[in-house]
């Protein structure tokens, strides 16, 4: 089994899945590197974003994307119904036990707990993602424009919200709301990716309401028709996308220097895949579009400039 297959498929239970450790002997260091494993095999572009962040805060940022992320793939992964439920509960009586009582449940747990402490970290936006799992379990169809921004809230801007207090030691309301904004939008650029992997899960997370405005029908979806209707439909979601990393701008101008460099390139990568999008004509049923090299590389001097650059300055496009 590659080392790969072993991270994804690390057990929650009192020894380490490597190393046959217990928890308690586990050091934070050796937890922090699990964590840096887990973003670098599931987000590519996020991990090297994340390289760019100072010491400690990239180290608490890894360990809150391992948490949130291995939930994710974890109950994908759990089969049933049922086995998803008994996930969640467990994860919601872990996540108590971990706030009130600093009790890892897994590896990973114990460089979140050294986040949590050092940053202050509270357990609502940890909840609210357990939540956001459960409404995408209770729910396979979302009727509005509304539905669909609640649930990329729980489970994408949270990230955003626990992000704020690492970022910045007393984060300004417009930072704040900015980051979670950020959240929103990468999770709409990623249901825009997954639209056939989600179709082929008996899952539609574009809203009814707009699929009807663009005269374009569930059994469509599940039969990947591409039409003028879907290219109008995919055209407006990756606006409405864009509208939203647009939003963004202002309150990332007010973080602190030392993460300007990162979050402005984060900014500027997640939204290549719309672009990405348009370029392979709006099919979005196949595997998630491919980021050219160069692209990466002109967004990562493009955030450069824009994280020197004055903020009187006249703004630019990202790449």
């Amino acid at each position: 089994m590659s080392l790969l297959s072993r991270v994804k498929d690390e057990t929650e239970n009192l020894l380490d899945s490597l190393t046959g450790t217990p928890l308690a002997q586990i050091s934070l260091a050796q937890s922090i590197e699990r964590c840096q494993k887990v973003v670098a095999a599931y987000d590519y572009s996020f991990y090297w974003g994340s390289l760019l962040l100072p010491w400690p805060k990239r180290a608490a940022m890894w360990a809150v994307y391992a948490w949130f992320r291995q939930k994710d793939e974890q109950i994908d992964r759990a089969g049933s119904r049922i086995a998803k439920q008994q996930l969640l509960q467990r994860w919601f009586q872990q996540l108590e036990a971990m706030f009130s009582c600093g009790q890892p449940a897994i590896t990973t747990d114990i460089a979140l707990l050294d986040a949590i402490e050092r940053y202050q970290l509270t357990i609502e936006p940890f909840k609210d993602m357990l939540r956001g799992q459960q409404m995408s379990l209770d729910l396979d169809r979302y009727q509005t424009w509304e539905e669909v921004r609640l649930y990329c809230y729980l489970v994408g801007g949270t990230v955003g919200l626990v992000s704020a207090s690492i970022l910045s030691d007393s984060p300004e309301p417009d930072s704040c709301e900015a980051l979670v904004t950020f959240g929103i939008a990468m999770q709409i650029t990623n249901i825009l990716q997954d639209v056939g992997a989600d179709a082929r899960q008996g899952k539609i997370y574009l809203s009814l309401e707009d699929l009807k405005r663009f005269r374009y029908s569930v059994k469509d979806i599940f039969r990947a028709v591409t039409n003028r209707e879907w290219t109008a439909l995919i055209s407006y979601e990756i606006q409405r996308a864009r509208a939203l990393y647009k939003q963004v701008e202002v309150g990332l101008e007010k973080l602190p220097k030392d993460v300007l460099y990162p979050m402005w390139a984060a900014w500027a990568l997640y939204q290549q895949p719309l672009k990405a999008i348009e370029r392979d004509g709006y099919n979005t049923f196949g595997k998630r579009p491919v980021i050219p090299l160069l692209w990466k590389v002109n967004a990562l001097i493009w955030a450069w400039w824009r994280s020197h650059r004055r903020s009187s300055a006249p703004s630019s496009a990202a790449p």
